[in-house]
């Protein structure tokens, strides 16, 4: 078996995009729950008003961004049954679908679980003077990550910048006794 075979067989996340309307009911990461795949979409909180009340809920933070695990055989099953579901591609490269490896995402997945509620970023939109010291984190549910923390005006809330490179950053509270600077 060759080594591109490899990678075809062996799962990893899958960078997909959702084509629905903004209100939709269904969208993409509520059908994939009732199909059962390995899906993760960023979700932040947003007020809303409903009947005159304010409400708040979880909504995705860019309301077409999902990654999926699993191989592509198993992917198209699910794009046949969700025809707004696309594979993102790779800029300048023809038909290669975008991925993410696994030890990246499980961290990242991780570390957004990790707080109630983080703060997402795409990547022009951070400055170079956002990135703050260079860290190591020492306890607590993100022992052992490193990284930078976010540096913003008047922010007296210690976060941990963490990324998956290219696509997304993620702002993560962390407790000011579990930091060691590098």
């Amino acid at each position: 078996m060759a080594e591109g075979d490899k990678r075809t067989v062996m799962p990893c996340w899958y960078v997909m995009r959702d084509l629905k309307r903004a209100n939709a009911k269904f969208p993409a990461y509520k059908l994939l729950e009732t199909l059962g795949i390995e899906f993760f979409t960023p979700m932040c909180q947003r007020l809303r008003v409903i009947r005159g009340k304010r409400v708040r809920e979880k909504v995705p933070y860019m309301r077409d961004l999902l990654f999926i695990h699993g191989v592509p055989s198993e992917l198209d099953l699910a794009l046949r049954e969700i025809p707004t579901l696309q594979y993102r591609y790779v800029r300048g490269g023809y038909k290669v679908p975008m991925t993410v490896p696994e030890r990246d995402m499980e961290r990242f997945i991780r570390a957004v679980h990790s707080t109630e509620s983080p703060r997402f970023y795409l990547p022009g939109e951070l400055t170079p003077a956002m990135f703050g010291r260079e860290v190591r984190i020492v306890g607590g549910p993100l022992d052992g990550y490193e990284g930078c923390l976010l540096s913003l005006r008047g922010s007296k809330v210690k976060r941990l910048l963490v990324d998956i490179p290219g696509v997304l950053f993620s702002a993560v509270e962390v407790n000011p006794e579990y930091i060691e600077f590098v």
